[in-house]
């Protein structure tokens, strides 16, 4: 977001507060804000109702950007999360390639198809017999980084 919109100084993050990944990712985010010299403005999504406010509270609180953390309950509002981003003129990045069909600048995210195929493979192991724990844990190794071009956000 930094490379695209340079002079971004704060950063309003909507995340699921529920989730139990959500404490880990946030720090690793801050980590990377610090770095970059960025103010993020952490904003609580659980459900629908809480995307408008969230906005208000962006715009109270002069977020130049939206960063949007891939989690189920924040995805599933992703449409309201894009129309209320373009209204308030707020570029916007998702954390899945899919989720900017609803209108976000860009997305920056593992490469799912290549994981749902490499889960093919772990599916293959187990049912030839292998336990899970013994198969090793891999990592994504193969990123994205989609821009909208025909985004009206900035």
């Amino acid at each position: 977001m930094k490379e695209v919109v340079p002079e971004v100084k704060r950063i309003a993050v909507l995340y699921n507060p529920g989730n139990p990944l959500s404490p880990h990712w946030l720090k690793g985010t801050e980590a990377a804000a610090r770095a970059l010299a960025l103010e993020l403005q952490p904003l609580s999504i659980t459900g629908p109702n809480d995307v408008p406010t969230a906005f208000r509270d962006a715009m109270k609180g002069r977020a130049g950007a939206i960063l949007v953390a891939s989690d189920q309950v924040v995805n599933l509002q992703s449409a309201q999360i894009s129309a209320l981003a373009l209204s308030n003129r707020l570029p916007t990045i998702f954390g899945l390639r899919f989720l900017m069909d609803a209108g976000g600048l860009m997305a920056y995210s593992i490469d799912a198809l290549a994981m749902f195929r490499r889960a093919a493979y772990y599916v293959d192991k187990i049912l030839k017999g292998a336990k899970p724990g013994d198969i090793p844990i891999e990592e994504p190794t193969k990123f994205e980084l989609v821009i909208n071009r025909a985004s009206r956000e900035s």
